[in-house]
This record gives C-alpha cells, sequence and structure tokens, in this order.
C-alpha cells in the first residue's frame, strides 16, 4: 500500500487534467496512487484517464458519480482513500516534480498522533509564493491560528486519513453545489496542529472563471450550503468583528432560501438579530450582482 493519496476532483477539466497527470508521473516519489473523483463530467475526462491507466505509469483509481459539486468530491474521495495520508490536487493545478518526495521526508522526520498533517505552500508557475510563507518560529499551527497570526493566501493542506476521516461528511443538499471546504478543517483545528513545511507543494493556476460575479452566483445558488458553513463558523473561537461578518452572510443567505427560522436556528441569537439589517443589505446587493451579471452574459451573446 501506498504512504500518500493525490486525489483530485474534476469536472469538465479535461483541458488542464493532463498536466496534472504529468506532474505526478515525474515525481520523484512514487510512494503514492492518484484517486480521480470525476463528479459528473460531460467532456472526454473518463476516456483520458482510462488511456493513462493503460499505460500504467502510477497507479490510478477512478471513480464517477452524479455531479455533486467539490465538497460532494471530497466526501467520496474520503470514504475511498486508504493510504495513511492524503492530499487534494484540484483538476487545474499541479504538483512539483519533488513535491511527494517533500510531503513525506517532512511527515517521516516530524509526524506523529499528536498531528492532524502538513500544511505547505502554493506558488504560481514563476514560483511565487501566494500570500506569505510560515514564520521560522512557527514549527505547528492550525489552519485558522495562521491566519490569525497575520497569515495570507491559499495553502495546500495534507491530513491524516484516520483523522480527517473521524469528522463529519460534508452535507449535501438537493439542487445546491458548495459547502465550504474549511468546515472539516475548522473542526479539526480544534483538536490538531499541523506540521508546517515552507516548501511549494502545488502550483496553481487561477482560472478566468473566478470572478467576482460567479461568487454572487454562488451565494445566490447555494444559499442553504453558505447557512450550513456560517452556522458552523459561529461557533468558532474568532473576534467579535469576524462574528458579525459570518452573521451578516448567515442572515442574507438565510433570506435566499427562504428559511425564516434563521433566528431560532441561529447559534448567536442576539449577534444574529443586530445582523438582520446589514444582513438584509447584502441580500439586495447579491441579488442585484447576479442579476446585472445574467444582463451582461445576455448582452454578449
Amino acid at each position: 500500500m501506498s504512504t500518500l493519496t493525490v486525489f483530485t476532483p474534476a469536472y469538465n477539466r479535461a483541458h488542464t487534467l493532463g498536466r496534472t497527470y504529468e506532474s505526478l508521473c515525474r515525481q520523484t516519489c512514487k510512494d503514492f496512487c492518484w484517486l480521480i473523483i470525476d463528479d459528473g463530467s460531460t467532456d472526454n475526462t473518463r476516456q483520458m484517464v482510462e488511456e493513462w491507466i493503460a499505460e500504467g505509469k502510477i497507479p490510478i483509481k477512478y471513480i464517477y458519480q452524479k455531479n455533486q459539486g467539490m465538497h460532494g468530491a471530497h466526501n467520496t474521495a474520503y470514504r475511498n482513500i486508504d493510504t495513511p495520508l492524503n492530499t487534494c490536487i484540484d483538476s487545474d493545478d499541479y504538483m512539483p516534480d519533488d513535491g511527494v518526495e517533500k510531503i513525506l521526508k517532512c511527515w517521516n522526520q516530524f509526524g506523529s498522533d499528536k498531528v492532524a498533517g502538513i500544511i505547505g505552500l502554493d506558488v504560481t508557475e514563476d514560483g511565487r509564493v501566494i500570500g506569505t510563507s510560515f514564520p521560522e518560529t512557527m514549527k505547528t499551527t492550525t489552519l485558522q491560528g495562521f491566519y490569525q497570526a497575520g497569515g495570507k493566501g491559499d495553502k495546500k493542506l495534507v491530513y491524516r486519513t484516520d483523522v480527517i476521516k473521524s469528522y463529519p461528511e460534508y452535507p449535501i443538499f438537493e439542487g445546491e453545489r458548495y459547502v465550504g471546504l474549511a468546515y472539516k478543517y475548522m473542526l479539526i483545528d480544534l483538536d490538531y496542529e499541523l506540521i508546517t513545511l515552507n516548501e511549494p507543494l502545488v502550483i496553481v493556476e487561477y482560472q478566468p472563471d473566478g470572478s467576482s460575479f460567479n461568487m454572487y452566483k454562488q451565494y445566490w445558488n447555494n444559499p442553504r450550503g453558505f447557512a450550513f458553513f456560517r452556522k458552523a463558523e459561529m461557533k468558532m473561537p474568532t473576534s467579535l468583528k469576524r462574528k458579525l461578518q459570518v452573521c451578516t452572510h448567515y442572515v442574507s443567505s438565510s433570506i435566499i432560501s427562504r428559511n425564516w427560522r434563521f433566528l431560532q436556528e441561529s447559534p448567536e441569537k442576539l449577534l444574529t438579530l443586530c445582523c438582520v439589517p446589514s444582513g438584509i443589505a447584502l441580500y439586495f446587493l447579491i441579488r442585484s450582482k447576479v442579476r446585472q451579471g445574467v444582463r451582461m452574459n445576455i448582452s454578449k451573446k
């Protein structure tokens, strides 16, 4: 059995997935397997993966499922991982040639049952670190602890499989495709820290479809998923300012989903009540942005 599973959720990313595959074929350490969760693709993803499996360059497991969104693909991945460690490499990202080697070297040197895994760096193609690196004195941290200490930018997470499987799955809401992946990470942060690794573990390329319009569309199209995440975040130890922001988003998502019991269901009822005016304002902003984006799309046709 391999030590590490690299898993990749994929939805109509046949045009980028080949780069991920090539980077895994170049790994200096082969002690890993690749798990692809095809989240309902309608392009030629399956055909490509079957050809790669036939090549036999690296061990690949392919699972196709009805489209559930990124969080649903993560649920399926965690159910099917049987290696001690796992990490997610998105279908439009790829690993440096020594990425697996760095992960396993770090784990063999510092890993234990007292930590949940490793947190490493995301970099751009020209080697620029996304956000900030870890301070030299920060040998371990939680994900939220890093950001609360002034850290910035996306980071690559490598988790012990037994740890991440021990926390609740992401809920699936009918007709919606989003629940924040940070839900699980927040829960793990309450019990474990991560080993910091000031090395690039993934090379990222942000796709042009990640615009602010799409962010507003996510809010509009997945209100129950966002409300669920906001309620979970309300229970986390954080600043009053952040809790007010979270409650504002919770109110707006509840209005979008027409859940008029949101105050009774809130873990922070008083703060939520205080945020009703700002939540209503955010609701109208989101609605306006979505309608504006729809009109722009129609006018371009």
